[in-house]
């Protein structure tokens, strides 16, 4: 048994089988990107579609499932799934267009919900107001990028965005479940302001929360900058020692829908570590079975 609540097993729980995510480009762009608020996106992005942007939802939906069963689907089972619009800010578009791409999302054989990532700069009242009807249809989460809580840092990556602009987008989604996202290892932040950023957000008692190592990829500016000047980089040892710290903040109730990221193998150049992903979860594990702790110990610290 896991010493937190992983999002696999709450979907289990709530669902009575294992639920898979269904990854899809409906080929939004982003206010980072396109010139609203910056260009070029956060230094950590890679700004890459998944191979398969362009297609119609449906037939990215069937072709991720393909991918899936491969790895997960026994014979016999029944098939959930949750559609996710993972691409870039999937709530910066006309109210109309986004209704008529989730409808076709939900209307995928198999889905008990919607997942929905964007920016918390990204949700108009009419947009707010969408997602307030789907969630009255479906499961449905809006994961909103915070990656960390210090100004600082959020202009050194060229986030395009400030914590308090964070916060107003937050408040507009409360009634809803919202899933926020951090990342650990950023230029600049020490061990404090990691764990500092992952208490400030479980004090929001947020439903879900992902944390991720940074990693460099081809393509990004902040790579380039690496290669030119390298910084730190957390090691693995490092980065489960935060992780298990982090946890210890939030809530039980809240869903930790992941704890490492999946960089791609052709395009990763550091940390390499990050690839192997079942050394990261065990070393998490262990972690936690080390200090005898679990999620939660020290929710509601000051």
């Amino acid at each position: 048994m896991k010493k937190y609540l992983t999002y696999d097993e709450y979907l289990k729980t709530r669902f009575g089988t294992k639920v898979m995510k269904l990854p899809l480009d409906a080929g939004f762009t982003c206010p980072n990107i396109d010139g609203r608020c910056g260009f070029g996106g956060c230094t950590y992005c890679s700004k890459q579609p998944l191979r398969y942007r362009g297609l119609p939802i449906a037939v990215q939906a069937e072709e991720a499932k393909r991918i899936l069963r491969k790895k997960w689907v026994r014979e016999g089972r029944e098939e959930k799934y949750i559609p996710y619009f993972q691409v870039f800010s999937n709530t910066y578009a006309p109210v109309e267009l986004l209704r008529e791409l989730y409808s076709q999302a939900l209307a995928v054989p198999g889905t008990v919900g919607l997942s929905i990532a964007t920016r918390a700069d990204c949700l108009p009242p009419e947009v707010v107001e969408l997602l307030f009807e789907f969630s009255e249809k479906t499961y449905l989460t809006v994961e909103l990028g915070l990656q960390t809580v210090h100004e600082d840092t959020a202009r050194l990556i060229h986030r395009g965005h400030s914590f308090e602009d964070f916060l107003r987008g937050y408040e507009a989604l409360k009634g809803l479940n919202v899933c926020i996202h951090l990342i650990n290892g950023l230029p600049g932040e020490s061990r404090e302001r990691m764990l500092t950023s992952a208490q400030t957000v479980a004090s929001l008692r947020p439903h879900e929360i992902k944390l991720h190592m940074l990693y460099l990829e081809k393509g990004c500016e902040l790579t380039r900058q690496y290669e030119e000047k390298p910084f730190p980089l957390l090691s693995l040892e490092e980065y489960c020692e935060i992780v298990v710290s982090q946890l210890e903040f939030f809530h039980p109730d809240t869903v930790v829908g992941r704890v490492t990221g999946d960089g791609s193998a052709e395009a990763l150049v550091a940390p390499l570590w990050t690839l192997k992903k079942f050394s990261v979860l065990n070393g998490i594990d262990k972690e936690f079975e080390k200090r005898q702790t679990w999620q939660g110990r020290r929710f509601g610290e000051n």
